[in-house]
């Protein structure tokens, strides 16, 4: 198996007196946040007052309250969204979670996307559906100019709900949690927005007004025209629900082109705050877009073709054959850029914008998972105080973590370990390994996904989130959880603090997307999914990212505040060398004009294969296509090798299909050895640099890695296990190299000081002989779980319980501790403890002290020479996965799905009985210690 490491440059800050080397004292938001989701709002304080405590104790720096739906049989604790109730419990929470000393976020809706039963028709998502007609000259229609729209429902819970039974409005249904609407379009005639006529040569004849009621059409088509095309928009509900809402948040999405909704929307909260103290809160949040979620597409606003001649100089109506992919490909390729970035701009100004001044007027942060949605995802992130990401790929998570250091934000949050696997089998060293690659990626604000409001007294397994690993004091790992959480803790105190050290700047192409043309009006952008496919921007990103070039994405609105400042081009604060262009066919005169303003005042410009060639749009086209021509024109280029260089000014514009190349013609750190891989980002801070190293194969790891870097003093600091000290390093070519050794999936932090620093060596673990088994009878005693409690045993060979006979160890989920005695193996100063295999998680007790909690997915410890007797013993307590607990209450269909909406969907098909989850089919999972434990001799 290939060997793998991942280097993130991360912000780091040494404290205390230079001759120590110290992890920074933690804060509330160094720690894990989380999704804290209120179901039904059944909440009470006693309640609300535990579940704090737990997590206060567990590590957990604050929680996001995000109430969803309810629970079957506690229908008489539900809680309106923003009635008085809730606000009393809402305030309670809040001066809970001050007293505890946890960070408090507020969805500002329930479940998502915004919506509630405030919405009116007015201010719900909309659609345009168009219906056309044929004439021949002299000809009048006969039929008349309508659209009956059949209408549909869509429920959440696979429960098929006849139309009838659905009240219109939805406000007047009494049972909105049982129906679970997820989307409801009414049938009925929808109003006609316009209808215009199209010969085959000439200018188009508005028709609108000679439309009676009956949608009978007053006209006769002119023989100059010959054949003509009546094109008619209708304008509708798109009838999107929140989905997964709360009671008393069931309703309509918003419509997120219209500032008045938006405006209306937030009115709904200034009336439930009034009178209350928010103080403490620290933020709103708004999860991902998914309106598109639904059946058709929200792409219309009332107000939309007022606005869209306003902002692009001519009337849509004369261009809707372009606009339905009808007229010529260029047309067409120009009108629906010019629909999509009226789109574009009515989301970021109606909806982000005016949220940001609500929120603004509270005095509260916003927190935003802008992806998902048809606008410039980097545009949308910028506006809000923390931007969020979400999934398990590095450039999907680039689009947040760029927009913040484009901009000079320095929280990037993540909606982490969402489904990692089906509900019940993800352990602890499952979510280290998606939170590392966050990491990697540049976030370093993590909020988990997440944890459910249970009572003390709820069933086994307690009140649950489908799509989520189950972050509850009933899960067997609980007790284990704070292991992670300081881990996280000590990665994102050095995360949180310094500046971002990418040196390029890639250009963001999504008016080229903007200008294809396609099936539907709308495209919805979520990294690199779908839209950018196959494309030179998806190559040169990858490419970067396999190469070990540190960059960020920038959007054209971006570059409009981009300066160039001693020999750097300075954006939010941040420095970069160079800007590269990837191979995009179009780009706004504007946007070249800002380019070359750079390049004149001495910054570097890449341009991956070629120039682009043309300006998007088609409001006034010739002109500004003869100003890009003109500015083009100024690039006078000469070879060089494989690349082709034009000076202008102070600085210089190089083309080249060889991606190296170009990196270093624009001074690109490749922090990558071509032998290793090894991906590399940075962040710098006032001692010197920092990287975040993550080794993310089964195999351990040691070898001197390279850090394009110059340093005075080196060091290791192993966040898992708290371990830091002086590095073993070395100065080579211009280059620091330093020894590393990684376990398996584990992670280091490296300091580069630019001074000398003094303090004890980095704890290496360098071997001084062989590992020794240890051997004897193991007392196995089960000690917390069920379904029951097994037996006590002794065992002599280790291996999972599960393996043992009788069916109660086989349905168990729990802990049992493991106890043996064992002589010192010999005279070595220190020792190195491993226990082999493990499921899932450990606490290792030597001679009644503890030693570590390991939580994997490798699991070692340090044994001092001073901790050892002639004799010893040595107690692990293993908690284990709460499938097979799970897996015996289907098999003997025990009750345990007990939620509205959604009760409960599988995430793998396998697993999908009569259409929901269902774990009776699983065979018992290996549980406990299975070893071998061994200690090894270190010098």
């Amino acid at each position: 198996m290939r060997k793998t490491i991942f280097v993130c440059i991360a912000c780091f800050s040494i404290l205390a007196l230079p001759a120590q080397i110290n992890w920074p004292k933690a804060t509330a938001t160094n720690k894990p946040w989380t999704r804290w989701w209120w179901e039904g709002s059944a909440v009470n304080e006693e309640g609300l007052r535990w579940n704090l405590e737990q997590y206060r104790e567990a590590g957990i720096g604050g929680t996001e309250i995000t109430p969803i739906y309810g629970i079957h049989g506690q229908e008489q604790n539900f809680v309106d969204f923003l009635s008085p109730r809730w606000m009393e419990l809402f305030s309670f929470t809040l001066k809970e979670s001050k007293r505890l000393g946890l960070g408090v976020d507020l969805a500002n809706g329930t479940g998502w996307p915004f919506g509630g039963p405030w919405v009116k028709d007015a201010d719900a998502s909309k659609s345009i559906y168009l219906k056309t007609y044929s004439l021949t000259a002299e000809q009048q229609l006969k039929e008349p100019v309508v659209y009956v729209q059949e209408g549909f429902v869509r429920t959440a819970n696979n429960k098929t709900v006849a139309l009838s039974a659905v009240r219109n409005p939805v406000s007047d249904n009494k049972n909105l949690q049982e129906l679970a609407l997820d989307q409801v379009q009414f049938p009925g005639k929808l109003p006609l927005k316009a209808l215009v006529a199209y010969p085959e040569k000439g200018a188009p004849v508005a028709l609108t007004g000679r439309v009676d009621a009956s949608g009978k059409l007053s006209w006769t088509a002119p023989a100059a025209g010959k054949n003509w095309t009546l094109y008619a928009l209708f304008e509708g509900l798109h009838g999107k629900m929140v989905e997964r809402a709360a009671p008393g948040g069931e309703g309509y999405a918003i419509d997120h082109f219209s500032k008045q909704a938006a405006l209306n929307y937030f009115k709904r909260f200034d009336q439930a705050f009034k009178g209350y103290d928010i103080g403490y809160l620290r933020s709103f949040f708004n999860d991902s877009y998914e309106v598109d979620d639904a059946r058709g597409q929200a792409n219309w606003t009332p107000t939309f073709l007022s606005e869209f001649k306003k902002r692009k100089g001519y009337d849509l109506l004369n261009q809707l054959p372009a606009l339905f992919g009808k007229d010529h490909a260029d047309k067409n390729s120009r009108v629906i850029y010019d629909y999509r970035s009226v789109i574009d701009e009515l989301l970021l100004e109606h909806f982000t914008v005016e949220w940001k001044k609500w929120s603004d007027g509270k005095g509260k942060m916003l927190r935003n998972q802008s992806h998902g949605s048809p606008a410039n995802t980097l545009d949308l992130y910028s506006v809000v105080d923390i931007p969020e990401t979400e999934g398990n790929d590095i450039l999907r998570f680039k689009f947040a973590t760029s927009a913040a250091n484009v901009t000079g934000k320095q929280l990037v949050s993540s909606e982490s370990a969402t489904w990692l696997n089906e509900h019940f089998l993800s352990s602890w060293g499952d979510v280290k390994k998606a939170i590392d690659l966050y990491f990697l990626g540049g976030v370093n604000h993590i909020f988990y996904h997440g944890m459910e409001y249970s009572p003390r007294t709820a069933a086994w397994p307690g009140w649950l989130f489908y799509a989520a690993v189950h972050f509850q004091p009933v899960n067997p790992q609980w007790k284990d959880f704070h292991a992670l959480n300081t881990y996280i803790t000590r990665v994102q105190s050095f995360l949180q603090k310094g500046r971002p050290d990418n040196d390029l700047l890639l250009y963001y192409p999504i008016i080229d997307r903007y200008s294809e043309p396609g099936n539907a009006l709308l495209q919805h952008f979520d990294g690199m999914e779908k839209n950018f496919v196959n494309t030179a921007f998806e190559a040169v990103s990858k490419d970067m990212i396999e190469k070990g070039y540190g960059f960020d994405f920038f959007s054209d609105r971006q570059l409009q505040h981009f300066a160039f400042t001693s020999g750097n081009i300075v954006s939010g604060g941040n420095q970069y060398r160079s800007i590269l262009l990837p191979a995009n066919h179009f780009i706004t005169d504007e946007s070249f004009e800002k380019l070359l303003s750079l390049v004149k005042a001495g910054a570097t410009l890449l341009v991956y294969k070629e120039l682009p060639v043309d300006v998007p749009g088609l409001y006034q086209l010739d002109s500004r296509r003869n100003r890009l021509a003109g500015l083009t024109r100024q690039l006078r280029f000469t070879s060089q090798g494989n690349t082709k260089k034009a000076t202008i000014g102070k600085g210089a514009v190089w083309i080249s299909e060889d991606l190296d190349a170009l990196m270093q013609a624009g001074s690109v750190r490749k922090e990558k050895l071509d032998d290793k891989d090894i991906y590399i980002l940075r962040r710098k801070n006032a001692d010197g640099r920092v990287y975040f190293i993550n080794n993310r194969t089964d195999r351990q790891v040691e070898e001197w890695v390279t850090l394009k870097n110059d340093a005075t003093s080196v060091a290791l600091l192993d966040a898992m296990s708290g371990a830091k000290g002086l590095a073993r390093w070395r100065k080579k070519e211009g280059a620091v190299e330093v020894l590393v050794q990684l376990e398996p999936y584990a992670s280091l932090l490296i300091q580069l000081f630019d001074t000398d620093r003094k303090g004890d060596p980095f704890p290496y673990q360098d071997r001084s002989g062989a590992p020794v088994v240890i051997k004897g009878s193991w007392a196995l005693r089960f000690l917390e779980g069920g379904p029951i409690l097994p037996a006590q045993q002794t065992i002599q060979t280790l291996g999972s319980w599960t393996d043992m006979e009788g069916p109660a160890v086989k349905d168990f989920s729990g802990r049992a501790r493991y106890t043996v005695t064992f002589n010192r193996p010999g005279n070595a100063a220190r020792y190195l403890l491993n226990l082999g295999v493990v499921h899932e998680t450990a606490e290792v007790i030597l001679n009644g002290k503890r030693l570590a909690t390991l939580i994997g997915p490798s699991f070692t410890t340090v044994i001092p020479a001073s901790a050892l007797g002639k004799t010893n013993k040595l107690e692990i307590t293993v908690a284990n996965l709460m499938a097979n607990r799970i897996a015996y209450m289907d098999r003997n269909q025990l009750p345990w799905k007990i939620f509205y909406n959604t009760n409960m969907p599988a995430r793998l098909k396998e697993n999908v009985k009569d259409g929901l989850f269902n774990a009776a089919g699983w065979k018992p999972l290996p549980s406990g210690l299975l070893g071998p434990v061994t200690l090894t001799p270190l010098k």
